[in-house]
């Protein structure tokens, strides 16, 4: 199944917690990027026909309808099978739905993070547990009733009690996919870097330890598996039948064209990607029609541990893999880390926790 991804990576405001290159930027650069990201799809030359569509961003759903008609217009295979807008509460209304739908999507992801308005504010959001109730039901009334819900556990603020707020608001919501991270605490966001700095903007100071938001995230793996929504992939949670087809295709390793400020492509055999912020982005493709700025051999073989071992369903081993990482799995095993069933290696809930450290064994 292959597929498509589309980068739109502005927003009203800069989240606190955000690492992607992704930002605020002038209605200028917007309308320019918009004409060269339909530039860069129509100048492609498609192997096969997508099956999938992921607008992501920043926030797409700030699009108006007549600049989103032509980038998706530029994308052979309509109607896909899955469709997936990103969108933050506070842009989405009945009528907005009602064209996302007439244009092809049919699913939407809502980057919430929070139900909770002090763990919003210090992040910088503008919403609220109503805003995301309310707009839930206007997508559904519009007829697109396919909805992710993002959360972070790790916020500022945050406690299991507020947490547990959060996961109530899955309860009463009954969306058919959840997504679930944990802070990433890094140099790439604000939060993150005065975290490491030991810092007190952006409520850092207020930042759980990583061993609670390692808790809280098993408390929604359980939380949510009561209510019918099973994890599917380490962060990644739905109702059977609607785990994200689109995003499948990474941890199968399936091919994907990607387009826009760094957006990658897989084609099976080769690996693509984009320059990383905007405005290269834009001066590459006006000055030579094409703005990959790193082209490298792929090894399915390698990575295939890496990505899939992500799945729930876990990776098939053959008997190269047996004698290739008979000591690893051994060692992990051992550890309660990893199970062999029916000939699979899967994760243990802990191995889950450890996944980067397990990853790692076998990619050497």
């Amino acid at each position: 199944m292959a597929g498509v991804y589309v980068s739109y990576p502005f927003c009203a405001q800069k989240c606190t917690y955000c690492n992607f290159a992704s930002g605020v930027a002038s209605a200028d650069l917007e309308r320019a990027y918009g004409d060269a990201l339909e530039r860069e799809i129509r100048a492609h030359a498609w192997l096969w026909r997508p099956e999938t569509v992921y607008l992501g961003g920043g926030t797409p759903s700030r699009l108006p309808a007549p600049s989103l008609a032509r980038i998706l217009d530029a994308i052979p295979g309509r109607p896909w099978l899955e469709a997936t807008i990103e969108a933050a509460p506070g842009t989405v209304s009945e009528d907005a739905a009602r064209e996302w739908l007439a244009l092809g999507l049919n699913r939407v992801s809502l980057g919430v993070q929070s139900f909770v308005e002090r763990e919003l504010a210090a992040t910088g959001r503008k919403h609220s547990a109503a805003t995301v109730a309310r707009e839930v039901d206007a997508l559904r009334a519009a007829g697109l009733r396919r909805i992710n819900i993002d959360l972070i556990a790790g916020l500022p603020y945050q406690t299991k009690e507020s947490w547990g707020e959060s996961l109530d608001w899955i309860r009463r919501l009954e969306p058919d996919h959840v997504s679930v991270y944990i802070l990433e605490v890094d140099e790439d966001s604000r939060l993150g870097a005065e975290i490491l700095r030991h810092g007190t903007r952006y409520g850092a100071a207020r930042a759980p330890a990583a061993d609670e938001a390692a808790e809280w995230y098993e408390m929604a793996v359980e939380r949510l598996a009561a209510i019918g929504i099973q994890r599917y992939e380490i962060s990644n949670f739905a109702r059977p039948g609607s785990e994200s087809a689109h995003n499948l295709k990474y941890w199968r390793l399936e091919p994907y064209a990607g387009f826009g400020a760094d957006a990658h492509s897989f084609d099976g055999t080769r690996r693509r990607a984009n320059a990383e912020r905007p405005a290269d982005y834009l001066r590459l493709m006006n000055e030579r029609g094409s703005a990959c700025v790193n082209e490298t051999v792929a090894s399915p073989e390698e990575e295939r541990f890496f990505v899939s071992l992500r799945l729930s369903e876990g990776v098939p081993l053959s008997a190269q893999d047996w004698a290739r990482f008979s000591a690893q799995i051994g060692r992990f095993r051992e550890g309660g880390l990893v199970t062999v069933e029916d000939g699979r290696l899967r994760l243990t809930s802990r191995g889950v926790l450890l996944s980067n450290e397990i990853f790692q064994e076998f990619l050497t």
